[in-house]
């Protein structure tokens, strides 16, 4: 059960009492879930219609109306909030911990953010899954190929750091992708353990180039 009539223990026989406050609890529990408004409903009551289900709609009860929240689709597992710009788009997991995606063009942030520096693998050929490796580094052990990226979103920044490994001397050729500023990609540097970093723009099919910092020291 859901939802109930009340959410008023009346007096009674403790057997009966029990069955009422489980049944209390589970609706408090799944958010009075229902297809309707519960008619224990009073203002601030919050409720989830699930009649559409997988899409489900949230609702506050005003004591007069019900005002809609966010619709939650459960196949999709995202939820978009009405009168908003605001979505969350998927929680996910990684060995650093939970990954919450959402946007809005007006999302206040109360602590500062940052995009945590993930390490691309180094082979003959390389890859970037721009979804999740926005900030890149990668160690040149041999003459590589970047190949083109993956999962770009147009008018997002991404850093990629390019390393030197202990030899040195070690070039990169970048897919066409990749554009640079005056048509030319940069020359590396090529010293033991060097670093460059790339800054890129991207306009959703290619990776502008924005700056770069070469022979960092």
């Amino acid at each position: 059960m859901s939802q109930v009539s009340d959410v008023n223990l009346a007096n009674q026989g403790f057997s009966a009492y029990r069955t009422e406050h489980n049944n209390i609890n589970s609706a408090f529990n799944s958010t009075h879930i229902g297809s309707s408004r519960p008619t224990s409903a009073v203002a601030g009551t919050i409720w989830i219609d699930n009649s559409s289900d997988p899409t489900w709609e949230m609702y506050v009860y005003d004591g007069a109306d019900d005002i809609q929240v966010a619709t939650i689709n459960t196949t999709a597992n995202t939820i978009n909030f009405i009168d908003s710009s605001v979505s969350i788009t998927g929680l996910s997991t990684s060995a650093t911990g939970t990954v919450l995606t959402l946007s809005d063009s007006n999302i206040l942030f109360a602590k500062k953010g940052y995009f945590a520096e993930q390490t691309l693998t180094d082979g003959a050929t390389i890859d970037w899954n721009l979804s999740t490796e926005q900030v890149a580094k990668v160690t040149l052990a041999g003459n590589r190929t970047l190949n083109a990226p993956t999962n770009q979103q147009a008018g997002a920044f991404y850093s990629l750091a390019i390393i030197q490994d202990g030899t040195g001397s070690r070039t990169l050729t970048f897919n066409s992708a990749y554009k640079f500023t005056g048509a030319s990609a940069p020359t590396l540097s090529t010293t033991a353990s060097a670093k460059d970093i790339i800054i890129f723009k991207s306009d959703g099919t290619n990776l502008l180039e924005v700056g770069r910092s070469l022979n960092i020291g």
